[in-house]
């Protein structure tokens, strides 16, 4: 089968098209966003996780903006 026939054929698979129609993907973008926060919380990219990083850029530029005024 084609990639654009195996994706349709697995898209179709999912129940609740007619009741639900696009919304029955709602579920499953929920989990996605979830792994994706858990992962950007917990995993050690060097010695850093994502939110280490936010905050000490946040922490730079405060002090920037107060350096300015």
């Amino acid at each position: 089968m084609l990639p654009r026939r195996r994706i349709r054929a697995l898209l179709r698979a999912v129940p609740g098209r007619q009741r639900f129609g696009v919304y029955r993907f709602l579920p499953f973008f929920f989990l996605l966003g979830g792994a994706m926060e858990w992962f950007m919380i917990n995993v050690r990219l060097g010695k850093e996780t994502f939110y280490d990083v936010y905050r000490r850029k946040r922490s730079e530029r405060q002090y920037e903006q107060s350096l300015e005024e």
